[in-house]
């Protein structure tokens, strides 16, 4: 297979169609798809952006259905709909176990491909992956659409959250990483604002203060506190999501 595939995340907001944002991988795209999707994109038709992959036969896979932009209030019962639009769904590494057991139910329910990934933001890759044949990604992907494939796969739990708190506060910690008008988001709120504060130029500029914040930050993630909440709220609400989703 290819040692290199270009591919890119493009979310999506049809306030008509769906009501909430989603995010969808798109694969082995020229400069001016990518422009075109982008365009599609910022205007919010979804019907359109989905009709331009399959006229141009673009490879792509809906992100992680049930994780959901901070703040959006998701409409759960367009995502069987939506699942059906696509070729192929994301198993999440940073979903709780059941979230994607409700995806791979959907996937079998619709005779769907499924992928499994990692989806890190912190560098901790293959630690989910999908296994299938292929000369070439189109072959490969083809499998995984034709549910010719295996999944490895790993789950949200809270000893992986404490780690991936850990691996960025000792990545804030870096030079690099500090850059005036560099934005890093994780996709967990705790996460992110406690980025945001350690980022902010009044601690960049004291470096005592920030030292002792550091420490202090670390600390705060080693309790495990910070993490367990994460999980608390990954899990409520999922007796909702399963009669919404058809799912019990």
């Amino acid at each position: 297979m290819d040692d290199l595939v270009r591919g890119v995340e493009i979310r999506i907001l049809d306030r008509e169609a769906v009501g909430h944002t989603i995010h969808i991988n798109v694969y082995e795209l020229d400069n001016w798809q990518l422009k075109m999707l982008e365009e599609i994109a910022a205007i919010g038709d979804l019907h359109s952006f989905l009709g331009f992959l399959r006229n141009e036969r673009l490879p792509h896979i809906y992100n992680h259905p049930l994780w959901f932009e901070p703040g959006e209030k998701p409409n759960l019962g367009a995502i069987p709909d939506l699942i059906k639009q696509f070729p192929v769904i994301e198993y999440n590494m940073h979903r709780v176990r059941r979230k994607n057991e409700m995806i791979m139910d959907l996937a079998r329910k619709y005779g769907k491909g499924l992928i499994a990934t990692t989806d890190t933001h912190s560098g901790m890759i293959g630690e989910a992956y999908t296994i299938s044949q292929g000369e070439n990604f189109k072959e490969f992907y083809d499998n995984i659409c034709l549910g010719r494939s295996y999944n490895v796969v790993r789950d949200l739990t809270k000893q992986y959250l404490m780690q991936e708190m850990n691996i960025w506060l000792d990545l804030l910690s870096r030079q690099d990483m500090m850059q005036i008008g560099k934005k890093i988001t994780t996709g967990i709120g705790s996460i992110d604002r406690l980025i945001a504060i350690l980022s902010s130029e009044s601690l960049r500029d004291s470096p005592r203060i920030y030292r002792a914040a550091l420490a202090a930050a670390h600390k705060i993630a080693n309790s495990g506190l910070p993490a367990a909440l994460y999980i608390k709220k990954e899990i409520s609400g999922i007796y909702e999501m399963e009669q919404m989703l058809g799912i019990c």
